[in-house]
């Protein structure tokens, strides 16, 4: 239907579009420039296809959020929301003629409350900058994604973020009490709750995280918050082998431990951040094992995993004596994504889950399809829940060896389910893994979520073109 209307005359289409979103909008918040939202048309994954806006929309107050959505629906024009263009997946990518709808000018943190443990906040607000305030007054929210410094909260939710520290503190969907949400009609919905406890109708709070922008526009979240834990200290055990390495994850998780972070770097991975930062890793490794704990005294728990660790055949077991040392070895794991980019200039992130004990099967794996591709795959895991980030190194401009690279990004994905696994664990589907979630949840999954959808937004014109 959009189309149509354009193709018949599009620079008055256009003009009537720009024409209504300033009835309701301040002139800053509106642009048209080609230049300037050609800026905004896609996120940083590989291979999505992105499209041309029409307009970009940068409101400050959930009215606006409003008359934009009121807008698209009586001009069926499609609206793709977006935060920080952080994500992985294509899912904040824009199609032709769209509005996209940047929120990230709505960044005020409306309220934390140290007696109810929660945060209000809009969508806007940056991961740190919250992190950073409710820290302060003896808080701590724990959901915090490797690009925690540059990502809002509303992108976190649409995508059900994770992090480091999912292994002891759970992904952002757990964190997410309540939500105010815009829906296709301009209507404003609330879910949820501010209680620590509240189960009243359908969770309809967590249909919504996850959901990419599908089914309306996060504008107010109400987010639980937990006392600050103690500073962490952190053990690195280096080991001859991935399975070993692997081992000893399985033996930590075996043995009732809670670590508040359990990380894996394979060899590829290693060797790329020594040739970045010249950290002086050990070139010898295999996989590097990156275990942490927050507890009052972690002193007891790193000697007994790094007994573990031993157990399963760790070479060097190395526990760090201060919060000094402890961020100099997490800073390896930090910079493990940004090593890899630097090797052929481009990656493609995979974000394939499965199952703890499969961890070991899933990195085998991953090297096989690396030498049957001849392509350089490092992986970075969070090992403690079974989240790998297999990641194919290529050069964009080498045709065949970008086609290798997603041959090898698809086998991936298929070893991931064939171990139980899931497509994503954190990154979300977007346009990138559309084929893949219907292979994973299959035709009657889709048809109900396709309902789901349909109830939301029966025009079709929330971010179109992603999931399914």
């Amino acid at each position: 239907m959009i189309m149509s209307r354009i193709e018949t005359a599009p620079d008055q289409a256009q003009g009537d579009l720009t024409e209504r979103l300033l009835a309701g909008l301040p002139a800053e918040a509106v642009l048209t420039d080609p230049d300037v939202t050609a800026a905004y048309a896609n996120d940083m994954a590989s291979f999505c296809p992105a499209g041309a806006p029409a307009v970009v929309v940068l409101p400050r107050t959930v009215e606006e959020v409003q008359h934009v959505m009121r807008t698209a629906t009586e001009l069926r024009v499609p609206v793709v929301p977006q935060g920080a263009r952080t994500g992985l997946s294509g899912g904040a990518n824009a199609s032709d003629g769209c509005i996209v709808l940047s929120l990230t000018k709505m960044d005020r943190i409306l309220e934390i409350n140290p007696v109810d443990r929660i945060a209000v906040v809009e969508p806007g607000v940056i991961n740190a900058t919250l992190s950073r305030a409710v820290n302060e007054l003896g808080l701590y929210y724990p959901p915090d994604p490797s690009s925690w410094e540059m990502c809002t909260i509303g992108g976190n939710i649409g995508t059900a973020s994770g992090g480091l520290c999912c292994v002891k503190y759970g992904v952002t969907a757990e964190y997410v009490l309540g939500l105010d949400v815009v829906l296709a009609d301009g209507r404003l919905m609330t879910t949820g709750r501010r209680t620590a406890k509240g189960v009243a109708g359908y969770d309809m709070t967590r249909l919504f995280v996850g959901s990419e922008g599908s089914l309306g526009i996060v504008v107010r979240a109400v987010l639980a918050l937990k006392p600050q834990p103690p500073q962490q200290l952190v053990l690195a055990a280096e080991f001859a082998s991935a399975a070993a390495a692997c081992d000893a994850v399985c033996r930590i998780m075996a043995g009732g431990h809670v670590p508040s972070l359990l990380e894996l770097m394979d060899r590829t991975t290693v060797k790329a951040v020594n040739d970045l930062a010249h950290m002086g890793l050990p070139e010898t490794t295999e996989a590097l094992l990156l275990a942490a704990f927050d507890t009052p005294d972690p002193a007891p728990d790193l000697a007994a995993v790094g007994a573990l660790c031993e157990a399963a055949g760790a070479t060097q077991v190395v526990p760090a004596d201060d919060a000094a040392e402890s961020e100099l070895l997490l800073q390896a794991r930090r910079l493990s994504l940004t090593a890899l980019e630097a090797v052929r200039g481009v990656t493609m992130i995979d974000d394939v889950c499965v199952p703890r004990s499969r961890l070991g099967d899933l990195i085998e794996g991953v090297e096989r399809i690396a030498d049957k591709h001849q392509l350089t795959i490092g992986v970075v895991a969070h090992a403690g829940d079974g989240n790998t980030h297999p990641t194919v190194c290529f050069d964009a401009a080498d045709p065949d060896e970008s086609r290798r690279a997603r041959e090898s990004f698809d086998e991936i994905m298929a070893l991931g389910l064939e171990l139980g696994g899931t497509i994503t664990g954190e990154h979300g589907v977007g346009v990138l893994k559309k084929e893949w979630l219907a292979r994973e949840i299959g035709p009657v999954g889709i048809e109900m979520q396709r309902a789901i959808k349909q109830a939301f937004d029966p025009l079709g014109i929330l971010n179109p073109g992603k999931l399914f």
